[in-house]
């Protein structure tokens, strides 16, 4: 099957890149290149359409939406972008474990019920029958977080991801397989797991994934070499999301009012915009800072994380840890903003 042999490919590719990544901007930046996912709705939209970043920051923002967190790492890696907004953690790992010099540096957002896995309805296939699944064709986008729940879910269910036909695709060409009938199965995220569902039903929900330690978070991330020459620039980007995400939590009319903004901006309807946010969680600067997420928490998720793909033939090795992926001080220094 082609699941090792693509991620080690993408992975070798991503060795490539991190060698020749090129220097940031000198003292004198004015200008930085944020990445992020359409259909994928969150209240930091809000600010950036508002131009709130780039008032606080004083630079100019160049916005680029990619598909896939790997991906993004790519873009971090030749020095493309420098702040990624939403990456998944499994591709991250993916990117650090390769070598790249990567920082995660918030959590962005947890949505165990907004990532999964959907059976074709034609195969008549559940949580009883899953071990039909063998010798299906299944399309994943490889190195992501759908990537990290499609292998949990087999091994949970006792499926030969080996006896699979594995697919890489980006989850809006893996819900238009499903919907062609081309696929048995497809994993992903936001409106293409919306779509997805219209052709087929899911294995486990959001909290029986979570019963299991199957996590699903985003993080900041940015090129290790960002965080330390632009601490002051990151900082104030942190502060910017927390207070967007602040306004969100609070609920009452001014986060309704954020809706039809953060709808058009991720190419959505309201209806599913509402509906999408109504699964997700954003932590507090405060919670972010605590033993569940990044005071350790992430930290042990992404060495499990790892432990899986390698098991897996999906990565050659993992790191004997991945706590220096991680850098708070930015975070907290928006925290005293």
């Amino acid at each position: 099957m082609s699941l090792k042999s693509n991620l080690l490919g993408a992975t070798a590719a991503l060795t490539a890149l991190t060698g020749a990544q090129a220097a940031l901007a000198d003292a004198h930046l004015s200008e930085i290149t944020v990445a992020y996912f359409l259909e994928w709705p969150m209240p930091f939209q809000a600010a950036k359409v508002a131009g709130t970043y780039e008032e606080a920051l004083g630079l100019d923002i160049n916005w680029v939406a990619f598909d896939t967190g790997t991906a993004m790492s790519a873009a971090m890696a030749s020095g493309d972008v420098q702040i990624s907004v939403s990456q998944g953690v499994p591709p991250f790992v993916v990117a650090a474990s390769a070598g790249q010099d990567i920082k995660i540096v918030d959590v962005a957002v947890s949505y165990s019920d907004n990532d999964n896995c959907v059976v074709s309805t034609a195969l008549e296939i559940d949580a009883d029958t899953a071990g039909d699944l063998n010798g299906k064709r299944v399309a994943v986008p490889i190195g992501t977080a759908a990537h990290y729940g499609f292998l949990s879910q087999m091994g949970h269910f006792g499926v030969d991801v080996e006896s699979m036909e594995v697919v890489d695709m980006a989850p809006a060409e893996g819900a238009a397989a499903l919907a062609q009938g081309d696929i048995d199965m497809a994993c992903g995220w936001g409106g293409a797991l919306r779509r997805m569902k219209e052709h087929g039903n899911v294995l486990l929900t959001g909290a029986e994934k979570e019963e299991l330690g199957i996590l699903v978070f985003d993080v900041t991330s940015a090129p290790a070499d960002f965080v330390a020459e632009e601490p002051e620039i990151l900082a104030k980007f942190l502060k910017v999301t927390a207070d967007a995400n602040a306004t969100w939590n609070a609920g009452g009319a001014d986060a309704e009012a954020m809706i039809p903004v953060i709808a058009q901006d991720a190419g959505m309807d309201e209806d599913a915009t509402r509906e999408t946010m109504a699964t997700f969680v954003f932590p507090s600067v405060d919670d972010q800072l605590g033993d569940r997420w990044l005071g350790g928490g992430a930290q042990s998720f992404m060495d499990g994380v790892a432990g899986v793909f390698k098991d897996a033939g999906s990565i050659p090795e993992a790191l004997d840890t991945y706590a220096d992926a991680v850098d708070t001080g930015p975070l907290e220094a928006a925290q005293g903003m």
